[in-house]
């Protein structure tokens, strides 16, 4: 039997109150930080999901985003790049609608059950615009999730699935539009969401044979907190015991990772033997029913990550910060000194191991880590006499930091990891006050702040806060 062996999410720590959107909105959504996007968001999920995990066993890697930073450039192979995946990995990136995190589980599902696979990982993400001052900018939040499929899995089994296409104008972004857009909501909801998924599911519980009755949750796409609960009850469904929390009051939808998210969610109160429906809704609808393993105990890890990535947060300060973040607003551009270089894709591709999944070198001799990788040990001075090691999982502590002044005191650190070596790193999701010399801090991948971009986005590790 095919299934879900593992999973992980992301949740970047900013929030936005909804207040600042609209007056007297409740809750607060979650919005990623200024230099994240659908492509961190996504490593960090599948970080995330493969803790404990070979990642030298995955045959296949594939992103689902309907914001991919890149029109022409592939994300999962970037993602490939600091997982250290083999050379062999098959990479693929899904797009095209809100269904495509459920459309890559899909494909992952049927190669591996075809037996061209063995494991696939799949990361979804999604960091979507809504106008100012719109319903979909109030409901919308930023986030990501990633499982790992594969035969005999661990955690749940895909018993049944059903799949039907939709062709209907009533969310949409053209190639051209900066916001998403929406057609009129009476339409929308009924013509299109609530028809649709029902009719998927529908579908899917006559594949199966079971009633929804035995299903023990049910995850919906959840556009926002009403319409999901229109659409529990027009099931059938018990909104307060089966339908799974949307999460919408504290995190919003995150579009193609929100099934996968809540999925995630379900999974870690889940009882062995449960019935777990997934369904998604974009131009058509993906139902998918899992069964929990016998004798499983959750969480897996021994923890709950969906509660603990909620808990930590920070909380933006007002509303205009949020408009620079995602460069809604135009401020004067900064005087860059004519010594500031542009980006180099030449410089990028010579160093990918170094930059992606963050290599460094161990003495052979005397076992020191040293970053950037060197032809002279800095401890015995042997030469050219190193292994190359990976960097980017290791926890470390500050060991000193400072501010840069020309980038807005942008704070840098020097991390002393765990098992040795020292790198220096800009730190992120943090305030001045909050810096602290020894304190605990992860790496985590994000996007430079470039100063002469050139038409490039460049990424790299910067360190956090532990805060989990």
């Amino acid at each position: 039997m095919v299934g879900v062996s593992s999973y992980g999410v992301h949740i970047p720590v900013w929030r936005i109150k909804r207040e600042l959107l609209g007056k007297g909105l409740p809750g607060e959504r979650a919005v990623a930080g200024k230099d994240e996007d659908s492509l961190t968001m996504a490593v960090a999920a599948a970080l995330d999901c493969l803790e404990g995990v070979n990642g030298g066993s995955i045959d296949g890697i594939f992103f689902a985003s309907t914001t991919p930073p890149f029109y022409e450039k592939s994300v999962s192979a970037t993602i490939a790049a600091v997982l250290d995946a083999r050379r062999e990995v098959f990479t693929a990136d899904f797009s095209g609608s809100l269904r495509a995190g459920t459309t890559a589980l899909k494909v992952a599902l049927e190669m591996v059950r075809a037996g061209s696979a063995d494991r696939i990982l799949v990361a979804a993400a999604d960091c979507r615009l809504g106008a100012p001052g719109t319903p979909l900018e109030q409901t919308f939040g930023d986030g990501a999730a990633a499982l790992l499929v594969e035969r005999d899995a661990k955690i749940a089994d895909v018993e049944f699935a059903a799949h039907v296409y939709d062709e209907i104008y009533d969310i949409w972004r053209r190639d051209v539009d900066l916001f998403v857009n929406s057609w009129e909501d009476r339409y929308v909801y009924t013509c299109g969401y609530m028809r649709v998924v029902k009719e998927t599911i529908s579908r899917l519980m006559d594949k199966s044979g079971l009633n929804l009755k035995d299903v023990a949750k049910v995850v919906l796409p959840v556009p926002e907190s009403r319409r999901g609960i229109e659409l529990a009850k027009s099931l059938g469904l018990d909104p307060k015991t089966q339908l799974q929390d949307p999460l919408m009051e504290v995190m919003g939808n995150t579009g193609t990772a929100q099934p996968l998210m809540l999925f995630a969610a379900a999974l870690e109160e889940a009882n062995p033997n449960d019935w777990i429906l997934m369904a998604s809704y974009g131009s058509g609808g993906d139902a998918f029913l899992f069964k929990v393993k016998e004798n499983l105990k959750m969480p897996s890890l021994g923890k709950k990550k969906i509660a603990q990535k909620i808990a930590n947060k920070k909380t933006l300060p007002d509303y205009i910060t949020y408009l620079k973040w995602r460069k809604l607003v135009k401020t004067p551009e900064p005087r860059v000194d004519m010594t500031v270089s542009y980006p180099s894709a030449v410089a990028i591709w010579r160093e990918t191991h170094r930059i992606y999944p963050l290599h460094g070198v161990k003495c052979k001799v005397c076992g020191t880590v040293q970053y950037p990788p060197q032809r002279v040990c800095v401890k015995c001075q042997s030469k050219d006499n190193f292994e190359e090691v990976r960097l980017c999982d290791k926890k470390g502590r500050l060991f000193s930091y400072s501010f840069d002044p020309i980038r807005e005191n942008t704070p840098v650190g020097l991390i002393n990891l765990e098992g040795g070596g020292r790198v220096f790193l800009d730190l992120t999701d943090v305030d001045a006050e909050e810096l602290k010399i020894d304190m605990p801090v992860k790496l985590t991948f994000r996007r430079v702040d470039l100063r002469r971009e050139d038409g490039m986005y460049v990424y790299f590790w910067k360190a956090t806060p532990i805060r989990e």
